[in-house]
């Protein structure tokens, strides 16, 4: 299989708002080249070996995405990533955001990540991938195995970890949670790894429900604690009677701001009084249309967290 490579030449700083865009675009995977060199923490984390004379990071960098090269004309998705740049350019220098075309074989690039994923922790929890040997136990420690497959969750994306942190601090035992575009099912199984006794799941990806549920499989939580559904909160009527209202003390959300904004009033509907909704998936640049968003719904924002240029926010339902 052939596949069309489109490289967007921009800068260390616009890189996060590029991938942002790219994501409400429909684009979900990128391939990130800079010379930002690597914290300590990266490199224990990563376990890799590097050279020693790396070249000095200049601030410039590289986004890749690949389309199929199938015939389809992806000339009206290429105009509107032109226009996404142009929209940028107002709030971040990205450069000269010119798009490159290269072509490549499969040769399996979708798994060649997989090298780049090695186990970490968030506070007490051990996220390890499914292909790495396990380590020494650590008693105090809880392990979540996960093999994301081609859904969005290893955790360590700076928005799935804003998220994790937030449900160590509000998840209680016999939680019942809501966890809406569940990917890889990473923060499903962090809640109930946390004592919830009960999740439920939305994805718009069918694949993302089976990742999810191999995944459970894998953390041998048994089928009975989780429900998954596919399908758009939002639009779908049935979906929402099926998932219900007021029966859930926690909803997570690790979307796009742009998906949480109109979804906002079926998030509150679906949660308890005194219930927690937990978002992130959120670029700073849009924080304040979540908040209002969130607020106009009939939530109080009780905390707000920060990751790099991600943004993580806590509301409550008071009533």
């Amino acid at each position: 299989m052939r596949w069309n490579r489109y490289t967007i030449e921009t800068t260390t700083k616009a890189e996060d708002y590029i991938s942002s865009a790219l994501l409400e675009l429909g684009i979900e995977g990128v391939e990130i080249e800079d010379k930002l060199p690597l914290s300590k923490e990266d490199q224990e984390r990563m376990f890799l070996d590097f050279p020693a004379n790396l070249p000095p990071d200049d601030g410039t960098s590289r986004i890749s995405f690949y389309l199929e090269d199938d015939g389809t004309d992806n000339t009206e998705l290429l105009r509107q990533v032109e226009e996404a740049l142009v929209k940028l350019r107002e709030i971040v220098d990205v450069g000269s955001a010119s798009i490159s075309l290269s072509q490549t074989e499969d040769t399996d690039w979708m798994n060649n990540w997989k090298q780049f994923f090695s186990s970490f922790s968030i506070d007490h929890i051990r996220i390890k991938p499914t292909w790495e040997e396990a380590g020494e136990e650590e008693p105090d420690h809880i392990l979540i195995e996960i093999d994301p497959g081609m859904s969005f969750g290893t955790g360590k994306h700076e928005t799935t970890q804003l998220c994790i942190r937030q449900l160590i601090k509000c998840a209680k035992g016999g939680d019942r949670v809501l966890d809406i575009g569940c990917g890889s099912g990473i923060l499903s199984i962090v809640a109930l790894k946390l004592g919830a006794a009960e999740v439920v799941g939305t994805d718009i990806d069918p694949d993302c429900i089976i990742s999810t549920r191999q995944n459970m499989e894998t953390n041998q939580l048994s089928p009975a604690l989780g429900t998954f559904y596919v399908g758009n909160l939002t639009e779908d009527a049935a979906l929402r009677e099926r998932v219900g209202e007021a029966c859930y003390d926690i909803v997570v959300a690790n979307i796009l701001a742009d998906v949480i904004i109109p979804m906002a009033p079926v998030i509150s509907k679906c949660l308890k009084a005194g219930g927690c909704f937990i978002a992130s998936g959120i670029i700073d640049l849009k924080e304040k249309d979540v908040k209002e968003a969130i607020e106009k719904a009939g939530l109080t924002i009780i905390e707000t967290g920060y990751q790099g240029e991600w943004v993580g926010i806590t509301a409550r339902k008071d009533v």
